[in-house]
């Protein structure tokens, strides 16, 4: 049987802009090199896995894919055969930058090398980085090679190319900065940041804000961060527990290895087991295919179990086993396997008391919690707003001019609630660039809490 759908119609000219497929378990790499193409003038699509990579594929037909070296759910090799037969013209390159199954070289193989480049270059950048920050706290170092592709095909800017595309050196073009109308009183985004206390932690780049809180989650990541200590991150629904959880992957000895996130709440209780476990073929009905659960999609690296207090108390035992002595056992198969993994797990809910009020099992519990971080309700650092309104307003202006706010529109937001916290000050700063339209300064009349229907 034929293991890829075979599109039944040639796939039509295009005349678009050039597109690229970037697959990869790891996020942060995916993140990494898609930015870099996107300021390359591409446009890009990712995947997780080789199922989803095969998926992207057929949808957006692109000129180039940019595999990784380990796809969680498909032999590499096997991938790449298939895809060599289905998409013969297709430009295909692994991460570290060799041409895949003898694909044929692309217009723009020069353009792929120099932003796999740059990627792994910010990659190395934010490792010395960490490496740096574990010294200054005495902690081990492990040091890696980074991968980079062959020195004689990097792509040096400014080199003899041929192609107009290639003669100037790539660069990405910031989002042009738009100040606000004569006459309308404005406000700086940024506050004056406040004095940071002799010997106080410095806080992580992807934790904004410089309240005592957040300096302390700070200093409890970079503590653990190097150990294979089991994490528990405790906090309201929207304050950034992923985020702590990619920093402790990012700051671990398993960095170059997948961060798998797996949410216990968004699938349903009969597909969890198999979602996390993985399954035979045959185990059920519809398994036509055996698949790689996420646990060990997840091996050598890090598994985000994300609401994990909504677990089923049935499956928590069998999550339990894993957890003592690090084996696991497919759905519909006898065999177990050895897998090597660093939990992390988070909740909203205050799972100490459900552990004694029986609705979560104690056991396991006290195995997940071994070290404790908890994120903050946006109200416990409301002094943060003005740092985090300027942050989310740079994210957005690399899709989108950048907009200012003036004081009355940040006094309506210092005087709001935040319910849904840092998530919803990132949803409400959306609304209100998107409402604002061509105007460059976001007003009170833009600053909707989505509390009334227009």
């Amino acid at each position: 049987m034929q293991p890829f759908p075979i599109p039944l119609v040639p796939t039509p000219a295009r005349s678009r802009a050039r597109t690229a497929l970037v697959a990869s378990a790891d996020r942060s790499f995916r993140q990494r090199l898609s930015a870099e193409l996107t300021g390359l003038r591409w446009q890009v699509h990712e995947a997780e896995s080789g199922a989803a990579a095969w998926a992207e594929a057929q949808a957006a037909q692109p000129e180039a894919v940019i595999l990784d070296s380990w796809l969680p759910d498909l032999d590499l090799g096997e991938f790449l055969s298939n895809f060599r037969e289905i998409f013969p013209a297709v430009d295909v390159l692994t991460a570290g930058g060799e041409n895949g199954a003898a694909s044929p070289r692309g217009p723009y193989r020069q353009e792929l090398l120099y932003a796999l480049r740059r990627s792994q270059e910010n990659d190395g950048a934010a490792w010395n980085a960490a490496i740096g920050a574990r010294a200054h706290d005495g902690l081990p170092v492990v040091v890696e090679l980074p991968r980079k592709p062959p020195a004689s095909e990097t792509y040096p800017p400014g080199g003899n190319e041929t192609s107009l595309e290639r003669e100037a050196a790539p660069r990405t073009t910031p989002a042009p900065a738009i100040t606000a109308n004569a006459g309308l009183k404005t406000v700086p985004i940024r506050s004056s940041t406040p004095a940071v206390e002799s010997g106080a932690t410095e806080r992580l780049p992807e934790l904004v804000g410089e309240a005592r809180c957040m300096l302390e989650i700070s200093r409890r990541v970079r503590l653990v961060a190097p150990r294979m200590t089991p994490v528990l991150i405790e906090g309201p629904t929207g304050s950034g527990k992923e985020l702590v959880a990619e920093a402790l992957h990012r700051l671990s000895s398993r960095s170059r290895k997948p961060f798998v996130a797996i949410n216990c709440a968004a699938i349903p209780e009969a597909l969890l087991e198999a979602e996390l476990f993985g399954h035979t073929r045959g185990a059920f009905t519809g398994a036509v295919q055996g698949r790689t659960g996420r646990i060990e999609a997840a091996d050598g690296g890090t598994l985000f179990l994300d609401e994990i207090g909504e677990m089923p108390i049935g499956l928590q035992s069998k999550l339990l086993r894993f957890v003592e002595c690090g084996e696991l056992q497919r759905v519909g198969d006898n065999e177990t396997v050895k897998v090597d993994v660093r939990i992390i797990a988070a909740t909203h809910r205050p799972l100490a008391a459900h552990a004694q009020a029986g609705s979560f099992r104690s056991d396991l519990y006290y195995r997940l919690a071994v070290f404790l971080i908890h994120t903050p309700a946006l109200n416990e650092h409301a002094g943060d707003l003005p740092l985090l309104v300027e942050h989310f307003h740079k994210k957005m202006g690399r899709e989108m001019p950048v907009k200012r706010i003036n004081e009355g529109a940040m006094k309506k937001l210092a005087e709001h609630d935040w319910p849904g916290n840092v998530r919803e000050l990132e949803h409400v700063l959306e609304r209100g660039v998107i409402l604002a339209g061509e105007n460059p300064v976001l007003t009170p009349e833009e600053i909707d809490f989505g509390l009334t229907v227009h």
